[in-house]
């Protein structure tokens, strides 16, 4: 395989360019050095880190630590608040019933990431820099604008918990604005970290999963939750006298589980790891380790969802608000108004869900649940900056110093959340909450459709290019995450009645499935579904060379030939 060579492709056999090595199991390169830049371009992998060499080992633990970091900063996206939200709604309105839903969620997300994860070892670029080359202009800047919006999306929650979290630690005495706020700053300032190391900065990621691990177990150990039941709700995929209360919070958690900007965030992260992509042995070993460590990861993530889940299943289930504000007055907790004087059942949220759990089980409980939720979102809000740069950077191919793309894409999603904190209540941020859930499902296929489209492809990925069974199992799982996001996204519209809502959603429907469609196609023909190369690149088909035609028709400023 040959590629001519331009500013994206390099030929195979010339093995460096501005300084940069090539990858030769790739017709894709890694962008220009900055050797000829003007300004120094600095990124989050200035420092990679070694691997240690091992001889005739299967399996090494001295592997594995090393290339250990960035499948749990990936995890921080299954613990942020909404899913910790998402955790504690699912148990107070469905008990221990749809514990298998997450745990199919996770195992999903597991997939995925590996997908996202070998896309980044394999080429040395991640996802939204593959996009960057190998989309027409149009389509690569809706796509960007797409994934901004999710990324906002995300932020806002994150940001908003951490302000929660701190509302309820100062008694109410920090108010919504002034949480976030402090969220900027201390974000700002722990973001360069990494000028420390690579490893520190991972390091201080792992004392914040534990935080969370240490204090939602605390709570989890306080509860007691019934262990036959959870372990009933977990493998026992049936929910038992569940209606549309119940179906849309399972339809939730796989919303709330897998996010679109997690997966351009974790093809990013394994670029961390100092492995020479010429050699087909490393890039094996390599994409090993990372599917190891993350699946660590998301087992440590899943754990820490099931303890949130279950506290509240096992003391909120059914409850009452009657009962509820009964149980608070005598306790003296200051926040009786939070729950009406009726029967409706309780309804639950970050912040109510804090107060609950002090109402019932002491002031102790409240404020190590405000800890961990203070963990969850600081944490993700972290990773939520990294995911930003590195999609601004990929689509729009920067080379802004640091500290000015962390500006620009922290005031992006900044601004929004400032503008609900001033003018919304802590107490009333459900119907927030629930828009920006909406928002980011239907962000989803502009994420799950190219990391397929992109790993499919032999052009790209070479000998390590999906088989068979994983286009087959990833259109398959891809087209149901993305069916059931979207009947979210539908149950949520027609729950708003409101008829120039629906005409506006309508017309905006209409684009999106368009756009959809047309990221579907060429996923489609990389697949193999060759009856779908129309027109002039029928001959191309019967060659068989459908993969490489189809990059060469998608970045028209270069050819690709074998």
């Amino acid at each position: 395989m040959k590629a001519e060579q331009d500013s994206d492709l390099l030929e195979e056999d010339s093995p460096q360019e501005n300084g940069v090595q090539t990858n030769q199991y790739s017709s894709i390169s890694p962008p220009a050095s900055p050797v000829a830049q003007e300004e120094t371009f600095s990124t989050y992998f200035e420092d990679k880190v070694p691997i240690p060499e091992t001889v005739n080992q299967a399996f090494s633990f001295r592997k594995l630590w090393a290339f250990t970091g960035p499948g749990f900063l990936m995890s921080i996206a299954y613990l942020d608040p909404g899913n910790i939200e998402s955790d504690l709604q699912s148990g107070a309105k469905a008990g221990f019933k749809l514990l298998w839903v997450l745990l199919l969620a996770t195992i999903i997300g597991l997939l995925l990431q590996r997908l996202a994860a070998r896309l980044g070892v394999v080429t040395g670029m991640h996802l939204a820099e593959v996009c960057n080359r190998q989309y027409p202009t149009v389509p690569r800047i809706i796509l960007w604008l797409m994934v901004e919006l999710a990324i906002i999306g995300s932020d806002m929650q994150e940001v908003i918990g951490c302000a929660i979290a701190l509302n309820l630690l100062s008694v109410g005495r920090i108010p919504l604005w002034g949480g976030v706020l402090i969220t900027i700053t201390d974000t700002f300032v722990f973001l360069f970290l990494d000028k420390y190391g690579l490893r520190k900065l991972e390091a201080f990621f792992g004392f914040l999963i534990t935080v969370m691990a240490i204090s939602f177990g605390y709570e989890y150990v306080l509860v007691k939750p019934d262990q036959g039941e959870l372990l009933k709700g977990m493998f026992v995929p049936y929910c038992a006298g569940c209606g549309p209360v119940q179906l849309e919070q399972a339809v939730g958690i796989v919303g709330a589980v897998i996010m679109p900007h997690n997966i351009y965030l974790h093809s990013a992260l394994v670029k961390s790891r100092d492995v020479d992509r010429r050699n087909k042995k490393e890039v094996k070993e390599a994409n090993k380790y990372f599917f190891i460590e993350s699946t660590i990861a998301l087992f440590i993530s899943f754990l820490i969802n099931v303890f949130v889940v279950a506290v509240f299943a096992q003391a909120f289930y059914n409850k009452s608000n009657m009962e509820v504000n009964a149980e608070c007055n005598a306790t003296g907790i200051p926040y009786t108004d939070l729950f009406p004087l009726n029967n409706g059942t309780l309804e639950v949220d970050i912040y109510k869900g804090g107060v609950v759990l002090g109402c019932f089980f002491g002031p102790a409980a409240l404020y190590i649940w405000a800890i961990g939720i203070l963990a969850a979102g600081q944490s993700s809000t972290m990773t939520g900056t990294y995911s930003g740069q590195f999609v601004m950077e990929g689509f729009l191919n920067l080379q802004w110093s640091r500290f000015a793309r962390v500006l620009l894409t922290r005031s992006i999603a900044i601004t929004p959340t400032l503008l609900v904190a001033i003018f919304q209540d802590v107490q009333h941020l459900t119907g927030m909450n629930d828009f920006l859930n909406v928002l980011q499902s239907m962000q989803l296929p502009f994420a799950l459709i190219p990391i397929l489209t992109f790993t499919s492809l032999k052009s790209i990925m070479n000998d390590f290019a999906n088989g068979l069974a994983w286009k087959i199992s990833g259109g398959v799982v891809i087209l149901l995450v993305c069916a059931i996001n979207m009947y979210f996204v539908v149950v949520y519209v027609t729950s708003l009645n409101n008829v120039p809502l629906y005409v506006i959603a309508a017309l905006l429907s209409l684009a999106y499935l368009c756009f959809v469609g047309y990221l579907a196609w060429h996923c489609l023909i990389a697949l193999g579904v060759s009856c779908l190369d129309f027109g002039s690149r029928m001959q191309m088909v019967r060659s068989r060379h459908t993969d490489i035609y189809l990059l060469n028709d998608m970045d028209t400023d270069s050819g690709v030939e074998r």
